[in-house]
């Protein structure tokens, strides 16, 4: 049996900054030194985390696989679904589909990847800190860049979906 290969090679500077980050990229996203106001905002902009509530929030993944791709983690640094409470496990399904709502509000996908990878041999590139992904996907999303130029094309700026999604989003 053959073994088919996903080469995805503009995921190796990724690679390389979650070896080179002492500090958890989630946890310094979910706290944040400046209390409310405009200030907390402003932060929230710089780390691209798009909502809040007690227990977690979802930021744009500064890695995307796709236009719109989000993470959402708990506020506490805890590595697999057991370790969480079932408020954060209620607040992370809230999230979720806060997310689906705004995701397709702001830029239509016809469908979405749902998914979490527990601990590093599954595929997590931040093993310690559980978080979901949610990937938006559309019809024919497959194109021949990744293939024969090693380009994923993203059209959209990070910060200009975060300011769509915020604009969009019906529970501030």
């Amino acid at each position: 049996m053959s073994v088919e290969r996903l080469w995805a090679p503009w995921r190796v500077e990724y690679v390389r900054e979650i070896g080179r980050d002492e500090d958890c990229f989630l946890c310094r996203a979910a706290r944040r030194e400046t209390p409310g106001g405009a200030a907390a905002c402003d932060e929230d902009r710089t780390s691209l985390v798009l909502w809040r509530c007690e227990t977690c929030f979802a930021v744009l993944n500064r890695w995307p696989y796709n236009n719109g791709h989000l993470l959402i983690a708990p506020n506490e640094h805890k590595g697999d679904l057991v370790e969480l409470t079932e408020r954060e496990l209620a607040d992370q399904m809230d999230m979720l589909k806060r997310c689906e709502r705004n995701l397709r509000s702001a830029i239509s996908p016809d469908g979405f990847n749902v998914g979490l990878n527990l601990g590093r041999t599954s595929g997590a590139g931040l093993a310690d800190h559980v978080h979901w992904h949610l990937v938006p996907r559309w019809n024919g999303d497959t194109n021949f860049m990744p293939v024969l130029a090693s380009t994923k094309v993203i059209p959209q700026s990070l910060e200009e979906l975060w300011e769509l999604l915020r604009q969009v989003d019906g529970e501030r």
